[in-house]
């Protein structure tokens, strides 16, 4: 199993390229919001706090679910959206989650199951990823999040390997 998830995390890294474009497009954005659902929630905060740290850009972790408690509200062509929808027991609510951002003409990139014809189709760019079992599947999604910070980052001017304000501590009682 662990030789399997390594030869599928060399495959999310070969992303690299189209991930990179999409930062050319994303890097004068004020806001993004990510969204998903299920183990797919921790990957949005993750990468939502990534984005945060080193692009220094809002950037907010939503749950798919809790989208017309407050966040739809920011939904327009203007913001964009990022989702992870996968293959999994999420799939049909996450799936109306992107059709609810789609009809308030939001430009949602989905991060999904790379044989996902049906999110491919609907959104405005889809990021593939390798299928693994679900409650791995946040190892290969997390990634294009984590090459996204870096490239947005590097356009934008920061350095990345000394962000500002960032302080981590470890207390030992």
């Amino acid at each position: 199993m662990f030789v399997f998830c390594i030869d599928l995390i060399k495959e999310v890294l070969r992303l690299d390229n189209e991930i990179q474009k999409l930062a050319e497009e994303l890097y004068q954005e004020k806001s993004v919001l990510i969204m998903g659902r299920g183990y797919h929630y921790a990957t949005c905060l993750e990468g939502a706090l990534k984005i945060k740290e080193i692009t220094y850009m809002h950037s907010e972790g939503i749950l798919a679910g809790e989208l017309k408690h407050g966040p739809l509200a920011l939904v327009d062509k203007l913001m964009p959206v990022i989702m992870i929808i996968m293959r999994d027991h999420t799939y049909t609510k996450c799936q109306n989650a992107l059709q609810q951002v789609i009809a308030r003409q939001g430009r949602p990139i989905v991060i999904c199951d790379e044989d996902d014809y049906e999110t491919i189709k609907n959104s405005s760019r889809a990021i593939n990823v390798p299928h693994c079992v679900d409650c791995l599947q946040g190892i290969l999604s997390v990634i294009p999040l984590q090459l996204l910070s870096f490239h947005l980052a590097v356009l934008r001017g920061y350095d990345v390997d000394c962000p500002r304000n960032l302080a981590k501590s470890v207390t030992v009682e």
